[in-house]
């Protein structure tokens, strides 16, 4: 006994002991510091994000919109003013009362710092403007600069427009109320979610450690990770765009994958106590094994998050600043910050067991027996279910995986679309203003497509070029309007009918791309960025799959040392996201739940969603699948029975992955209770794939699949066992002294859930 508490003394993990827990009081005094600091720098974080980033910069579609913003900044209004004729007498936007006032905040809006290009109804008498039944007319108006001026530019004049007006009522609307709205609404929901998340979690931690003192620990982590994460991301707004919707996930991953890691850490601990090494010597132990699948878990996951950045849209780029860092941060505090911390607690880390409350009246429930008999139970639980599954191997990963396709096939039918104001709850007021207009106005002010001419562009090649566009079927068409500043630009409007981004506007795109013109064109609008959008995605989703498949191939392979192992992850892995996708599918294009969740239908899915939520759970589903073939292998170097390591490790490692799942999803669908439609979507389907893998997939195909192949599960060729041998992980030299058995646990029975035997994760 005394050679296993003796603590490493040479090697890498020796030196990353003594690094971690020679001096664990001066390392937590410095990582409150750097936590306070954090807080200090990430301060006001959510106020610099923007809330959109859905179109390729680099598009055509991005590069007109921003030269008819310098040039014609009325030709894509974003800011709408409802004005309501709602004043005792007045019979419509028509009346003298009523036309006196519009006009005076058309010029008061006009002579608003950072707006350009203000027109109205009063002032061009255009249809489009006037709503059919007479009672509403819009003022519209281009707000200039990027995201963050345009929101300073709204939050300042707001006020003065919003509300009554003598015989008028004026509501705001358009792109700019709606992401501000958008932005608002994430940063309560957020908050919501958190005090919805922490103390929920905290629950389910101790019923799964039992200790409160020991259930408090993951919950720190998770807190520096989120902390940390959140200075990073202000960091980052300082040189690049960033997301809103990205601090969602950094309060997701920085609590789940945090309890996770913690989880697996304090266990681990717990048990080398048990086992008989002091605190120091536990912490080494547990370093050794642990921890080092721990890193290897953490750095598959960035992997898959950082497949993102192959995408130009910086939404999408923000999810991987914001999961990469939460990911590594979360890592670095369970490894480095927590092991000083179980160094300082040692035994304490037991203290506070709560379970305690409800076992004192159970027979047979004495000191030193605690749970004993429940965690046998569960461990038989695992071993009946594994080896029935094992029996008929070919019955279950057949139904299995059938039940999965079944459950994806609504994503055969899906449609992609972008973002408008109906991600906002009905009662949204920019919502309400887009739904008046959408309603009861003869066409969508600021939809259609643009298509910007450019060169010297005579009138009758304007005029000529104008001719072809109004040939094409189902379109109106209106200009050409050059520009009075500086000769050489105009623009052409193209309005089709139905929506601004259906079928037939995303055909019109390319039928206007099509025709020839004397000059240089570029075409914009709504439909024209969401095309160039779903290409920018097609010709970079190759590369970010590539990225996530043969990074997980090769991480996998270096655990393992198997050739096939690493296929399998990867393709278990994607049929675990089937049920998530039909479900998006099902749910959120095609409306079903739409009461019950309180969300409005657009009919599509936004285009960027379905690559954020697979890199996302992908990476989680490796995550559990770490842990649990690990431990496998562990048991199958041991032992070389390739059934009883499957087992062994399902028994070892079920119930732990479970409980992680639970905990993550409960996070995840906190984090669903948003208004915001997108990331009720992102939270309520990254919590369905969490479960599916843990509970399906993890439980029941894994464990079939691992028997139909038998021993050849482990096979490589020559060179690559020597790969392995010389680059491949490890969990230590050797498997740790098991833990000895406490009073009333029979011989054979499965150890309860905080004291797992040694070797498990």
């Amino acid at each position: 006994m005394s050679e296993v508490k003796k603590p490493p003394s040479s090697g890498e993990s020796g030196r990353w002991t003594r690094f971690v827990t020679a001096r664990p009081r001066l390392s937590l005094l410095l990582a409150l510091v750097v936590t306070a600091l954090a807080v200090l720098a990430g301060g006001g974080v959510a106020d610099r994000m923007g809330s959109g980033g859905w179109e390729d910069p680099d598009a055509r579609s991005t590069y007109a919109a921003k030269v008819l913003e310098r040039e014609f900044p009325g030709s894509q209004p974003n800011l709408l003013l409802l004005v309501d004729a709602a004043g005792p007498g007045a019979s419509g936007v028509d009346d003298p009362a009523v036309a006196a006032e519009a006009e005076r905040l058309t010029a008061q809006l006009a002579s608003e710092q950072g707006v350009a290009g203000v027109g109205s109804y009063w002032r061009t008498h255009l249809p489009a403007l006037r709503s059919e039944d007479g009672r509403q007319a819009l003022i519209a108006a281009r707000v200039l600069g990027d995201e963050k001026t345009r929101a300073a530019v709204l939050e300042r004049i707001a006020p003065h427009y919003r509300g009554g007006h003598g015989p008028v009522n004026v509501s705001l609307g358009g792109p700019v109320a709606v992401q501000r709205e958008v932005t608002t609404t994430i940063q309560e929901d957020l908050l919501r979610a958190e005090v919805i998340a922490l103390p929920v979690t905290l629950v389910l931690l101790v019923l799964v450690f039992g200790s409160a003192v020991a259930a408090l620990l993951p919950l720190g982590v998770g807190i520096v990770a989120i902390l940390g994460t959140n200075a990073v991301l202000r960091g980052l707004t300082e040189f690049t765009d960033v997301s809103v919707f990205a601090q969602n996930l950094t309060t997701a991953l920085g609590l789940g994958l945090a309890i996770d890691y913690a989880l697996f850490i304090v266990r681990r601990f717990r048990e080398e106590l048990a086992a008989g090494r002091d605190p120091a010597a536990a912490v080494g132990a547990t370093l050794r094994t642990a921890g080092r699948t721990v890193l290897f878990s953490a750095l598959t996951v960035a992997v898959s998050l950082s497949a993102m950045l192959f995408f130009p849209m910086y939404f999408l780029r923000s999810f991987a600043y914001a999961g990469v860092a939460v990911v590594l941060l979360a890592a670095a505090a369970a490894l480095i910050l927590l092991p000083a911390a179980l160094v300082l607690l040692g035994e304490r880390v037991n203290s506070l067991d709560l379970r305690r409350l409800w076992r004192r009246n159970r027979p047979g429930a004495g000191a030193g027996t605690p749970g004993a008999a429940a965690g046998a139970e569960a461990g038989r639980g695992w071993a009946w279910t594994t080896a029935l599954v094992m029996r008929r191997a070919p019955v279950f990963a057949i139904a299995t995986t059938a039940g999965l396709l079944l459950l994806g096939l609504p994503f055969l039918g899906v449609k992609f679309g972008s973002v408008d104001d109906r991600q906002l709850p009905e009662t949204a007021a920019s919502h309400l203003v887009q739904q008046q207009i959408r309603d009861g106005f003869p066409g969508s002010p600021g939809a259609g497509l643009t298509v910007l001419a450019e060169g010297a562009a005579g009138p009758a090649d304007l005029a000529a070029y104008r001719d072809r566009l109004a040939a094409l079927p189902g379109v109106r068409v209106d200009g050409p309007v050059s520009s009075g500043s500086r000769p050489g630009y105009a623009y052409i409007s193209v309005v089709t009918d139905g929506e601004p981004v259906g079928q037939r506007a995303q055909d019109l795109v390319g039928e206007v791309r099509k025709v020839d013109a004397p000059f240089d064109t570029a075409v914009t609008g709504q439909a024209a960025v969401l095309v160039d959008a779903q290409k920018a995605i097609s010709e970079k989703l190759p590369a970010a799959l590539a990225l996530v498949v043969l990074a997980t191939l090769l991480l996998v392979f270096l655990l393992t040392g198997s050739v096939l192992i690493p296929v399998q992850a990867v393709l278990l892995n994607a049929l675990s996201l089937t049920a998530m996708f039909g479900a998006v599918v099902w749910v959120f294009q095609d409306g079903h739940l739409s009461g019950p969740l309180s969300f409005t239908s657009t009919g599509d899915i936004e285009t960027t969603l379905p690559v954020l939520m697979f890199c996302i759970a992908f990476g989680l589903s490796m995550d559990y699948g770490v842990f649990l073939i690990s431990r496998i292998k562990e048991e199958y170097e041991r032992t070389g029975d390739h059934e009883g390591a499957v087992r062994t490790g399902l028994v070892r490692t079920g119930g732990l992955i479970t409980a992680a799942a639970v905990i993550l999803a409960v996070v995840m669908v906190a984090i669903g209770s948003s208004r915001v439609t997108n990331t009720k979507m992102l939270g309520l389907g990254i919590a369905l794939a969490v479960l599916m893998d843990a509970l399906v997939v993890r439980s029941l195909l894994v464990p079939a699949v691992m028997k139909l192949t038998g021993r050849a599960t482990w096979w490589a060729p020559g060179p690559l066992r020597r790969l392995h041998e010389r680059f491949g992980l490890s969990e230590g030299e050797s498997a740790p002294t098991a833990p000895p058995k406490t009073a009333g646990e029979a011989p054979g029975d499965a150890p309860e859930p905080d004291r797992i035997p040694a070797g498990s994760r």
